[in-house]
């Protein structure tokens, strides 16, 4: 589906962070730097990195502008109170950028780092397809630590499995 309307977008992309942000306020200050195994990236990690992509790689490339990503690294943001106050910044500052582009713009092409052109709208959709993968990531280690979730749409499979049992009875 084609972007068309940056309001539209907008409101949508604030839809989306907000699930983002429930799983992430799910997580313990204590578990900030946990991860299952060495090397891999850790909670602080994976929301560093969605702070730091949106701003310095999408909003840069949604400008024509080359990317600034400069990793997800704990010099960007330490502690669980500064990694939460790091991607409220880069998303207020990412979203400031997203609200001036004009229709054109969104049908105009940008170059990824990867040195593909694409329509700048289609790069917005692929910033969403981007941060539900990551989210994924954080329900999933949330839930190798038994760590109750939020529903995604505000009901469990098994409330969806119930009340569809119940309407075909």
């Amino acid at each position: 589906m084609e972007i068309q309307s940056v309001a539209t977008f907008l409101d949508y992309w604030e839809k989306i962070r907000a699930r983002t942000n429930a799983v992430i306020a799910c997580i313990p200050d204590d578990r900030y730097d946990w991860s299952h195994r060495p090397g891999a990236w850790t909670f602080a990690d994976l929301i560093r990195h969605l702070a730091a992509i949106e701003r310095y790689m999408f909003a840069e490339n949604a400008q024509k502008n080359p990317s600034r990503y400069p990793g997800h690294g704990p010099d960007l943001a330490r502690g669980p109170a500064e990694v939460r106050d790091f991607i409220d910044r880069m998303h207020r500052e990412a979203v400031a950028i997203f609200a001036t582009l004009t229709p054109e713009d969104l049908r105009s092409r940008c170059s990824t780092p990867g040195g593909v052109t694409i329509t700048v709208w289609k790069w917005l959709r692929a910033m969403v397809e981007h941060e539900v993968h990551h989210r994924g990531q954080i329900y999933l280690m949330l839930g190798m630590l038994d760590i109750t979730t939020p529903p995604l749409y505000g009901l469990t499979e098994e409330e969806v499995q119930a009340r569809s049992r119940a309407t075909h009875e």
